[in-house]
């Protein structure tokens, strides 16, 4: 009897200890629901969107803990990035980073785009800019051109532009879980993402 009063005791414990911690995290604190949120699909996955800028300190800080979040996720959680489109340089970037989706590179090149402005100081600025980066990945000049000013890239640029509208998207990096939570960098990023699991946890029943 007394092991098996220990094994009821430790898994109390443990059960114990996970509501508590679930119970850290509050909405109105550390989440919020979206004033006007995005039709669920209802198809069973949860949908976690980060809102970025190649620009951005914390985004590029964030993007190595981000992309490490995501080869943990089981096949019911995928990640969205959507790239920020608040002025003529958000959407420069923005069409960048379709840009590479569209050409079907490899993650290391967006990664490199961070690299490429924060440690070697080269903002790309221009179309041109652009050009040369890419070129350095076997993508030709006059094709990136092409894909820069394609209808399928300013299309998606137009829709981040729609998406940041309606979710009232004010702050990078800040992440929506399936288009009804918010989560925002209000401390560490490491606990940011944290605060993410508890929301896709909380939201998965309802995917």
């Amino acid at each position: 009897m007394k092991p098996n009063l220990k094994k009821f005791s430790k898994l109390f414990l443990i059960a114990f200890f996970a509501v508590s911690v679930s119970a850290e995290y509050k909405l109105g604190k550390d989440y919020r629901l979206v004033d006007n949120p995005l039709p669920v699909k209802r198809d069973g996955i949860v949908e976690v969107t980060e809102s970025f800028w190649y620009g951005c300190t914390h985004c590029y800080s964030f993007e190595p803990s981000i992309n490490s979040w995501e080869a943990r996720q089981a096949d019911d959680t995928i990640l969205i990035k959507m790239p920020i489109t608040w002025g003529p340089i958000h959407q420069l970037h923005a069409a960048l980073f379709f840009t590479i989706e569209a050409l079907k590179l490899d993650q290391a090149t967006h990664s490199a785009v961070f690299v490429t402005i924060h440690k070697e100081g080269n903002f790309l600025q221009s179309p041109k800019a652009i050009q040369d980066f890419l070129s350095k990945f076997g993508v030709a000049p006059e094709v990136t051109a092409q894909y820069l000013e394609s209808f399928t890239v300013k299309q998606k640029v137009n829709r981040s532009i729609k998406y940041a509208r309606q979710l009232k998207i004010s702050s990078v990096p800040m992440i929506v879980v399936d288009g009804t939570y918010i989560i925002e960098a209000k401390g560490s990023l490491a606990d940011m993402l944290k605060v993410v699991d508890h929301v896709v946890e909380l939201q998965r029943p309802n995917s």
